[in-house]
């Protein structure tokens, strides 16, 4: 067990990519445990031997194919219509904007590559400090990956068994929720550093025709949710006609999409996709060492410490996910720990759906937090400033994300209300 976590520590540390990370580092276990490596490409094989991860290439290609079609602009056009009236309305458009674009995106990185640019552009003409547009992008971007279709809650659900439509639905509550946190920061400080109004020009002449257009992009995910709902097609199945859905409206009716912008998606979406499937193989490689090393025995021990007391196992695991998503990006970590814990989630009576969006939203705040955040990267760069710079526009922000997750494990309805309910 020390080889195994000592040796994923360092190939960790000196940038080794993570699949070959995890590959190594497994391999090294083995070794040390005198295990035949003979058995590593069967599980590597079983790692992506799942029916429900050939939707994850679907929703990549989905969002790839939807933010070369020209949708941020029409979104930005009906979140600036909502808020043109209210002080600091392009900072509450920048939320409205990412709330409807994670419905597209499914990931963080897109969101905040998308929007930063228009964004903090314009809200620094506005008169807004850029640390400031910078903070509310990076932490608003995080909803890319809990409204769905989200392709971690993809990830997630190929690891555990849980069902991707009632990921999904579960996901609506919890990023409402961080939305209105963010709005509730940007209305304290509208009110305590009299915020400018907005000075984008919207064309008012034809409200009806944006509104519909940003409409037809905003309900693919509410076509994903209805038709599993129905039972027309299974949420798999969903992701091709999400595919198919982008391409006709990017093709046919907003006439934004060229077949370059397609061979771009495809080329794009396959890179992504094959990255996220080689680091699943490799992660089935360490968890069948970890479990010949007797990490099982560790765990259910780990369980009797927490004996009765899911609440505080759940508070416990978000500071622990928090420190590991400052390092490790969302999806190697939900790949590595997730299957380890869940023995203990369900010996504790916790239900899967509340621990699922507990993990989800505190790995995704760990693109926002230093030092190996992402998301922290993307806006940087975009915004040129430092990463502490920027994250001194993040926190308050941040903070009222963390008051969100507190109240993910405080009250599990929150979690599991809509998914119970529509079932």
């Amino acid at each position: 067990m020390i080889t195994l976590s000592a040796s994923f520590t360092i190939f960790l540390v000196i940038g080794v990519p993570i699949a070959l990370c995890i590959l190594l580092a497994s391999a090294v276990g083995l070794v040390a445990m005198d295990f035949p490596l003979r058995a590593v490409p069967s599980r590597m094989f079983a790692g992506i031997d799942s029916f429900v991860l050939l939707a994850a290439p679907f929703y990549i290609l989905t969002g790839e194919l939807m933010s070369r079609g020209g949708i941020t602009e029409r979104l930005i056009a009906l979140s600036m219509m909502l808020t043109r009236k209210l002080r600091a309305g392009t900072a509450y458009a920048a939320v409205v904007t990412a709330l409807f674009f994670s419905g597209i995106s499914g990931t963080a990185v897109g969101d905040a590559a998308a929007l930063g640019q228009i964004f903090i552009r314009q809200m620094n003409k506005e008169g807004y400090q850029t640390r400031e547009s910078a903070g509310l992008l990076a932490a608003g971007s995080i909803l890319g990956p809990i409204i769905p279709p989200s392709v971690i809650m993809v990830i997630y659900a190929s690891l555990t068994q849980v069902s991707v439509l009632d990921l999904f639905i579960a996901g609506f509550v919890p990023g409402v929720l961080i939305a209105l946190g963010l709005a509730f920061v940007i209305w304290y400080r509208a009110r305590r550093f009299n915020m400018p109004y907005p000075q984008i020009t919207v064309d008012l002449r034809s409200p009806w025709r944006a509104a519909f257009d940003a409409l037809l992009i905003v309900s693919l995910p509410v076509i994903i949710i209805v038709g599993g709902l129905s039972g027309i097609f299974t949420t798999t199945e969903a992701g091709g006609i999400a595919v198919a859905y982008a391409l006709i409206l990017g093709v046919f009716v907003l006439h934004t999409l060229t077949m370059a912008d397609i061979w771009d998606s495809l080329k794009v979406s396959a890179a992504i996709t094959a990255s996220i499937y080689m680091i699943l193989a490799t992660s089935e490689v360490l968890s069948y060492a970890f479990t010949l090393a007797g990490l099982n025995e560790w765990i259910a021990a780990l369980g009797g410490v927490f004996a009765g007391q899911p609440v505080l196992f759940l508070i416990a695991i978000t500071f622990a996910f928090l420190l590991i998503g400052t390092f490790l990006e969302p999806g190697p970590a939900l790949i590595l720990f997730v299957p380890i814990l869940l023995p203990v989630v369900k010996s504790l009576g916790i239900d899967p759906i509340q621990f699922a969006m507990v993990v989800i939203v505190v790995l995704n705040l760990g693109l926002i937090t230093p030092p190996v955040g992402v998301v922290m990267f993307v806006i940087g760069r975009i915004a040129k400033l430092d990463m502490w710079e920027l994250f001194s526009g993040i926190w308050p922000y941040l903070a009222s994300q963390a008051v969100v997750v507190v109240l993910l494990c405080l009250f599990p309805f929150l979690s599991t209300w809509l998914p119970n309910a529509l079932r």
